[in-house]
């Protein structure tokens, strides 16, 4: 009887002994997946106001054992240009327009320590006044001029005074075409027009504005 006792208490302790030997899930939760939300399009500013905010935040997949966690805290997060920052998924504003891709990024974990987990969106800042901008303009548009050579370009309207001062414009769509008047400069002579309309004046020409678009127009300047 006591042998079958001690059969019993050894059987007991290895059985014990195996279950104590198998790895602890604990020690081996392995992040697999990271969801950014809102995901893609993620948030879209509709003017670029310098200082908006948006909160975006990182939900992470786990397993061994299995578990889902907000991650927003303890993920890197980073984007992809400089019309936002972003800290702890605070996206800020810095008042220009333009998109960027949102990233979060965490390491898998004792699992799997040196691998990185990522997990994307989006962000837009729009501008409906700015062709240069998401969302752009139907009734604005953008005039811009290239000198070659030595002389000016000015506009009428104004809102082009090259190279003294502005060289780009933006302009309403629905108004006449643009006249730009070349002026020579010191030893120079007006040679040509690209990108517009000649006048009867050879040294004037028209530019037609195109909505959400940009025209771009060269007056070269000769030399003797």
């Amino acid at each position: 009887m006591k042998r079958s006792y001690i059969g019993l208490a050894l059987g007991a302790l290895v059985a014990v002994g195996a279950v104590l030997s198998l790895p602890s899930c604990g020690h081996d939760q392995k992040l697999v997946s990271l969801a950014v939300q809102p995901a893609s399009p993620g948030f879209t500013f509709p003017v670029p106001n310098a200082g908006a905010t948006g909160q975006y935040t990182a939900i992470g997949t786990y397993i061994h054992p299995p578990a889902t966690k907000d991650v927003t805290n303890q993920a890197t997060w980073a984007v992809d240009d400089k019309v936002v920052s972003i800290n702890a998924g605070l996206v800020t504003t810095n008042g220009t327009c333009g998109s960027a891709d949102v990233s979060a990024t965490m390491p898998e974990g004792t699992g799997g320590a040196s691998n990185i987990v990522v997990g994307y969106s989006f962000v837009t800042v729009q501008d409906t006044s700015n062709p240069h901008c998401p969302g752009g303009s139907a009734t604005n548009g953008e005039l811009l001029v290239t000198i070659v050579g030595v002389g000016t370009v000015t506009s009428q309207p104004g809102g082009i005074n090259c190279p003294a001062a502005t060289c780009n414009a933006q302009f309403p769509t629905l108004d006449s075409p643009v006249t730009l008047t070349a002026t020579p400069g010191q030893n120079s002579t007006f040679g040509n027009w690209s990108g517009c309309t000649v006048g009867s004046v050879p040294n004037q020409c028209f530019a037609t504005i195109v909505g959400n678009g940009i025209v771009g127009v060269t007056a070269t300047f000769n030399s003797p």
